[in-house]
């Protein structure tokens, strides 16, 4: 943990009326950002997070936090911003993350997932936001961090070319399905979700790569977890729950499956990347749980040129 203390920290937090506050570091994510909880000596406490140029950019996390506020969903609220420093104070949610609350609590796990669930289907009700769309090219710049990472590291050399190929043509049908859009928040899941005194209250962190896209997004970061075990049978119930609330259509599962693929071959090139360069291997053990899910998608039909490509091209092993 970096136990040192942004520069200019002191002078922004007295002009933010808290002067008089403690500051005490929290454990980092797998980005560049840090966090630290202010504590005042009543007992009343905020969140600093520290964003710090060039490598982060607070600006999209206050534009998407704002708009969020907004339109009525649960984001912290903003204390104080000096976005040019990179310093940012929001409302303190607390310490109770829905993943270790589930670690404790494994009976509430339905009560808590229904929940997750009813904020999404709120969100899916929202036109979209003032993001930028969830494009083809974005869809396969993410889906080739495999290719650039984690096939080096395995010491595969592949068909490149066929794996874009492969991708444009399982992708291209869920373009116009994902049309106007609504907010997709990209990160949805148990370690980014905090309950906030009680199941059906729950806070939205790490929100700031907010694009407008599928519905089926968040439903993968939530039931497709990285980070947590959720049984097939968790998951089936959430989509039926879901498509119940929402009344997706016949093209959902098959869309669910496509971005479930897309994002779990990003997710494994993205680990062994925060590995590679960034130093952070503790990534790389969630990589198994990871590819059982990369590998139910592709047994979708929807998935067939991808698939095949992988068959192709990557061992069984």
């Amino acid at each position: 943990m970096d136990l040192n203390l942004p520069e200019g920290i002191e002078s922004f937090l007295a002009t933010a009326g808290w002067g008089d506050a403690a500051i005490e570091p929290l454990a980092g994510d797998a980005s560049f950002r840090r966090y630290f909880r202010i504590r005042r000596e009543s007992g009343k406490t905020a969140m600093l997070m520290d964003a710090p140029p060039p490598n982060e950019d607070p600006a999209p996390f206050l534009r998407a936090a704002k708009w969020l506020d907004n339109n009525g969903l649960r984001a912290p609220r903003i204390l104080a911003e000096d976005a040019a420093r990179g310093l940012v104070l929001l409302e303190d949610f607390g310490e109770v993350r829905m993943r270790e609350y589930l670690d404790q609590w494994p009976a509430d796990e339905v009560e808590v997932y229904r929940a997750a669930i009813d904020t999404l289907v709120e969100l899916h009700r929202l036109p979209s936001g003032p993001f930028l769309d969830y494009s083809l090219s974005e869809y396969q710049r993410e889906a080739k961090l495999f290719v650039d990472w984690y096939c080096p590291a395995q010491n595969l050399y592949v068909d490149g070319p066929g794996y874009t190929a492969a991708w444009e043509k399982a992708l291209s049908p869920l373009l116009p399905r994902q049309r106007p859009g609504v907010v997709v928040l990209r990160d949805y899941h148990a370690e980014n979700l905090m309950l906030l005194g009680s199941l059906h209250d729950q806070g939205l962190l790490d929100f700031q790569d907010a694009l407008n896209g599928h519905p089926a997004y968040d439903l993968v970061s939530l039931l497709q977890d990285a980070r947590r075990d959720v049984s097939p049978q968790l998951e089936a119930q959430m989509l039926e729950y879901y498509a119940a609330q929402s009344g997706a259509g016949a093209d959902f599962l098959a869309d669910y499956a496509l971005l479930g693929a897309q994002r779990n071959a990003k997710i494994v090139g993205i680990f062994v990347r925060l590995w590679k360069r960034d130093g952070k291997p503790r990534y790389l053990a969630m990589i198994p749980r990871v590819w059982a899910q990369l590998e139910r998608d592709l047994a979708h039909p929807a998935l067939e040129p991808v698939a095949r490509w992988f068959e192709a091209n990557i061992p069984a092993e």
